[in-house]
């Protein structure tokens, strides 16, 4: 299929949107570890299932050590770690300032595979990248009432965690394309990265018994609803279709085309927040249209 790569990475940013929302509003209600920890368990069951009705084993144990300890690195950086910094940027800031700092993934990205794969954009590609995020940029920083009631006391806080976002999560795309190398099923190294994210967000809560804090976190069901569903459309859905785009495609072009999730959030945030959409928000979008066509057309 054409342009496979890109078309899951547009698939990818309009999943990611949905779980910002779930998430922003589980977090909301019972704290940004708790849902870290709930959607990992939720997202590790689905895939471990799914995983052993493909291949008949819930985790693919044939792997290599290589492998499993490359995978395992993405997994325990971009969603133990990212994940944590994200939840707290959706906190403070909530989805669609956080969104916007996120947007500089697509710049560290470009930048942490020209340093260690030797990947280079061309300049029309470079401008693409440019004219995309400065669109993303322009389009999140029109706020309306209804979003500064959801964001927080603290923002310049939120804004420090969306930058530990950006470098983890720029860090997971890498480590993910070193270990799924050689033709290594985008299913399988989905598991073992969700796998090795679970273990370690637990490990990490056992010392101080917040592991039970998280099962109590389960008798809100609407948080553990808008938990569940967040884990299912970002964790499950979402990263798979990230990684077939690292896999069909260059890394800059890939996490650029996936940094489009505030394009997506701005109809749905003005669904849930009633937000207005102004005429910055169309020039925007026209933007990032535009910025999309010459990263695929280059």
């Amino acid at each position: 299929m054409a342009h496979l790569g890109e078309w899951a990475a547009l698939a990818t940013a309009a999943l990611w949107s949905g779980s910002y929302l779930a998430f922003t509003a589980a977090v909301r209600r019972i704290g940004a570890d708790r849902v870290n920890r709930m959607r990992l368990l939720f997202a590790v069951v689905i895939l471990a299932a799914a995983h052993f009705a493909v291949y008949g084993v819930p985790l693919p144990t044939g792997a290599d050590a290589s492998r499993w300890l490359w995978l395992s690195l993405s997994g325990v950086v971009g969603f133990t770690i990212a994940d944590a910094f994200l939840f707290r940027a959706l906190y403070h800031l909530g989805p669609h300032r956080t969104s916007v700092v996120t947007a500089l993934v697509p710049v560290a990205s470009a930048f942490l595979a020209w340093i260690t794969l030797g990947e280079r954009l061309s300049w029309m590609q470079f401008l693409g990248v440019a004219v995309t995020v400065s669109a993303v940029a322009l389009i999140v920083s029109v706020r309306s009432q209804a979003e500064d009631g959801v964001g927080s006391r603290n923002p310049k806080l939120g804004v420090l965690f969306a930058l530990g976002t950006v470098v983890a999560q720029s860090a997971r795309y890498l480590l993910s394309v070193k270990g799924m190398s050689g033709g290594f099923p985008v299913l399988s190294t989905n598991v073992l990265q969700i796998f090795a994210a679970t273990v370690a967000a637990w490990i990490l809560a056992l010392p101080r018994g917040e592991w039970r804090e998280t099962f109590r976190g389960l008798r809100d069901r609407t948080a553990a609803g808008a938990t569940a569903a967040g884990a299912m459309v970002g964790p499950v859905l979402g990263v798979t279709l990230s990684l077939v785009a690292l896999a069909n495609s260059r890394v800059g072009v890939a996490s650029t085309l996936m940094a489009l999730t505030p394009v997506f959030l701005l109809p749905l945030s003005a669904l849930a927040f009633h937000e207005r959409i102004t005429w910055r928000s169309v020039a925007g979008t026209v933007l990032a249209v535009g910025g999309v066509a010459v990263l695929w057309l280059s």
